[in-house]
């Protein structure tokens, strides 16, 4: 009788030991026991889930395993591999997760779904009796079990509070940590393993594309010995909550004292596409209803387009095709300054409000001047000089990229400068005043940028409106002479023509408001009261009374008359400052600024004598006088209110004047 009983014993070992190693590269004739919601797709996926809430789902290996051995009841080294997607509703929502399982049953009769995972329930959760354990790959933070977030791996013993847990990933070959989202919908592969000897678990998770990484995610050193019976089944549970979702197992191994095999992927069924449903009536009743919104969206999107397409109208007439490359799109400029909003505007002048713009795509940084232009006469003209100023390379300029003709506007497109412009630099206790060095090093620089439009460059370009507000910071702090919308052409050697009298009053040459011809001995006496500007910190006209205005060039010739110029500096200029560099730029100033255009040197001789390359004329052999240093004003504009530079601190600002309708007619 012993003796049949361990023969018995041996019959039964044998056959358990052969049923420890099985192989599915997909499920089609596994002849697994199924239980809950859990089915078998037709092409073989193992779908432990469907598109219902509060339901589980159990998949088990038909036959009792022994995982231990009889002689010292240890248990036996183990492995297993599976690859597994988990695919929720919505992309951010998930319905719990699935648990690979080794329990005593083959099935959980008494579990409960959601974040009981379909393991176990609300009373027997933790107890020892149980002799479960489980890796769980859960996609929802229960707090109750102390769940570290709710996309983690976790080994679970008799207890759904892990044992130890780890955010789900994986390490690359490299050794850096890869994060992965387990409710992603797309497949990945598990290996869980047990080393009898070692008394340790390991757990490596990997996108099914990637080849088993060396370092594991997640270890336990755990003897399993007191919770494993001798024989125990293995499979996978799952459940969903308040969230549709399905749960798939493409392909499972396992094998006692061993490696698992592996899984060939290749080989391994398909999952639905994104979105897939299995039932055809939602198709035929919702197919109505799509074609009905189908409809409808394409009407707003052609009313949405026809709007668009009129809002964005641009006037191209034929001659505007050569200048191509310079024309922006009137959609770019719009989206660049978002929509020209008031939080993108830099600053408001008499010409026009400028606004900052990142270029969608290049994401380069401009500025965009909306210039109003209601009449057409003499815009090809126009134009054409806004595309040849554009073609101007210097260092000391601010380039002009280009524009674009919209209805009754033109806008004016420049490179951004971020420091803006240098009058906030000047005026009103700036939080920043820059110290003698930075003012004398812009102050050569817009003389260098203004020598080039004169002599330079393949035309004569006159500027017509220099002063602080038009000279730009860059983000080295160099002077740069920028808004060329005043400016005007002409080919060396010959005479400007009469135009509109435009600029800024203090900054305007009296011939200049005598003829309306812009020259480059107008511009010249502009830089010197640039000149005094930036020395004195002053503005070349300023009101000290209610009917009281300060000229700045008849303060600095006061005191060079006494003696004392150097006493005209600006205020916030302390003691590091070099007296012969301010004196030469205060004397400078004078000499630009005489009433006579031939006696005011040309920026060539500008750019000498700030470099002291050449010496500065003594003033007081040129007979030079008070009467010689008018701004004309006087004469030629008692009758007419004055506009002072505002106190704009933004790229770009100013305020000019226009007073051509009261004394000038004809040009443009």
């Amino acid at each position: 009788m012993f003796l049949k009983l361990v023969l018995l014993c041996f019959l039964v070992t044998v056959v358990a030991i052969e049923d420890t190693n099985f192989t599915y590269n997909g499920f089609q004739s596994s002849h697994l026991y199924l239980d809950g919601i859990a089915e078998l797709t037709s092409n073989g996926l193992l779908r432990l889930t469907n598109d219902t809430k509060q339901q589980k789902g159990h998949a088990f290996y038909p036959n009792p395993i022994l995982f231990k051995n009889n002689i010292n009841g240890s248990v036996f080294s183990f492995s297993t591999t599976f690859v597994f997607a988990i695919r929720p509703q919505y992309a951010t929502l998930s319905g719990h997760g699935i648990v690979f399982v080794v329990s005593p049953t083959k099935g959980l009769p008494y579990s409960l779904p959601s974040q009981y995972l379909g393991l176990l329930n609300d009373t027997n959760n933790g107890n020892s009796s149980n002799h479960v354990f489980g890796v769980e790959l859960d996609t929802i933070m229960s707090s109750e079990f102390g769940d570290i977030n709710d996309n983690h791996v976790g080994i679970d013993i008799n207890d759904l509070k892990s044992a130890n847990s780890t955010f789900a990933g994986y390490y690359n070959s490299d050794g850096k940590f890869e994060n992965l989202t387990l409710f992603s919908g797309y497949p990945m592969q598990v290996w869980i393993e047990y080393d009898g000897e070692k008394k340790k678990i390991d757990v490596t998770l990997a996108p099914i594309k990637v080849d088993k990484p060396k370092q594991p995610l997640l270890s336990l050193k755990k003897d399993l010995s007191p919770i494993l019976n001798s024989s125990m089944y293995v499979g996978f549970s799952s459940a969903t909550g308040s969230v549709y979702t399905s749960h798939y197992v493409l392909g499972w191994s396992f094998k006692v004292n061993g490696e698992a095999q592996k899984l060939l992927i290749s080989e391994l069924p398909k999952l639905p596409r994104f979105g897939e449903k299995k039932e055809d009536k939602i198709l035929t009743v919702g197919l109505p209803l799509i074609l009905l919104s189908l409809v409808f969206m394409i009407t707003l999107g052609v009313i949405y387009l026809i709007k668009r397409k009129k809002m964005f109208a641009e006037i191209l007439e034929d001659w505007e095709h050569e200048y191509g490359p310079h024309r922006f799109k009137f959609k770019d400029l719009y989206f660049a300054t978002k929509g020209f909003r008031e939080r993108e505007l830099l600053g408001t002048g008499g010409f026009g409000r400028v606004y900052k713009g990142v270029m969608p795509g290049s994401k380069i940084e401009v500025a965009v001047k909306r210039v109003s232009h209601e009449s057409r006469q003499g815009m090809r003209e126009f134009v054409s000089e806004i595309v040849s100023i554009g073609r101007l390379r210097h260092r000391n300029l601010v380039p002009l990229l280009g524009y674009c003709r919209r209805k009754g506007e033109l806008l004016l497109v420049y490179d951004y400068m971020p420091n803006g412009s240098l009058d906030k630099y000047l005026y009103n206790q700036p939080n920043v005043s820059l110290n003698w060095s930075q003012r004398f090093r812009i102050i050569k620089g817009v003389a260098s940028g203004l020598f080039y439009l004169h002599e330079q460059w393949e035309q004569v370009v006159i500027h017509r409106d220099i002063k602080a507000s038009n000279v730009l910071i860059d983000g080295e702090l160099n002077g740069r002479l920028g808004d060329f919308g005043l400016a005007r052409l002409y080919d060396h050697g010959t005479d400007p023509h009469t135009t509109h009298l435009v600029g800024t009053v203090g900054y305007l040459a009296p011939e200049h408001t005598r003829t309306g011809k812009a020259t480059k001995f107008s511009d010249v006496f502009a830089f010197g009261a640039f000149l005094l500007e930036v020395v004195c910190g002053k503005r070349p006209i300023e009101h000290v009374g209610e009917n009281e205005s300060e000229i700045l060039v008849d303060y600095v010739f006061e005191c060079w008359k006494r003696g004392v110029i150097i006493e005209a500096k600006d205020v916030n200029l302390c003691t590091d400052y070099s007296i012969q560099e301010v004196e030469l730029v205060l004397k400078l100033g004078l000499l630009c600024s005489h009433s006579e255009p031939l006696v005011r040197p040309n920026m060539r001789q500008v750019v000498q004598y700030l470099e002291m390359d050449i010496a500065l004329p003594d003033l007081s052999l040129l007979s030079l006088s008070s009467s010689g240093l008018t701004f004309g004003y006087r004469e030629f504009f008692e009758d007419f209110p004055l506009s002072y530079p505002s106190d704009m601190d933004k790229t770009f600002s100013h305020t000019s004047v226009s007073i051509t309708d009261s004394l000038l007619s004809g040009g443009r």
